[in-house]
């Protein structure tokens, strides 16, 4: 059976129309910026930070989800730990050595407006990877500074879990 060309042009503008209007009824909501990312309601009071890692998770978190002063805003704490191993043991002569940083943020948001609701608790690791070579001055500036990649790495995977839960509401 062979469609003619005066039937075939149409029907191909109906299914594209058609398609059209079904990838239009589609929702996608985009991560990094629009009504999500601005709600007032991520306004977040802030904890204080007790080490410099928990500093750079809240300095992230404030810079990307915003920060309120009133006394009714969700309080965010967190705490973070890091801890180090070695990558690969060789039996080289080589004295530089592979090491992974391993930084585990656990982010608490409890809300303070008097309700009974339950506080969000939101967990991430991230690594970093640096080498060290012996020499004591450059493998601690090498081992904060990882430290402090992994941290951010997780604080933006915090931010994120954050962002999909509260578009799951």
């Amino acid at each position: 059976m062979s469609w003619s060309k005066s039937l075939r042009a149409p029907l191909l503008t109906g299914l594209m129309l058609a398609t059209g209007a079904i990838l239009g009824a589609c929702s996608f909501s985009p991560v990094y910026s629009g009504t999500l990312a601005s709600q007032p309601s991520l306004n977040l009071a802030y904890a204080k930070p007790k080490t410099r890692l928990e500093q750079v998770v809240y300095q992230e978190l404030s810079l990307r989800l915003g920060e309120s002063t009133s006394e009714m805003a969700p309080l965010a704490s967190v705490t973070v730990s890091n801890s180090a191993s070695d990558v690969m043991v060789t039996a080289t002569a080589d004295p530089a050595k592979a090491v992974r940083m391993v930084v585990t943020a656990v982010l608490t948001i409890a809300p303070r407006d008097g309700t009974d609701a339950k506080p969000m608790v939101f967990s991430r690791t991230a690594t970093a990877q640096y080498t060290r070579n012996g020499q004591v001055l450059a493998d601690n500036a090498a081992a904060d500074e990882a430290s402090e990649r992994a941290a951010r790495s997780a604080a933006e995977s915090l931010r994120l879990a954050v962002l999909a839960s509260l578009s799951r509401r």
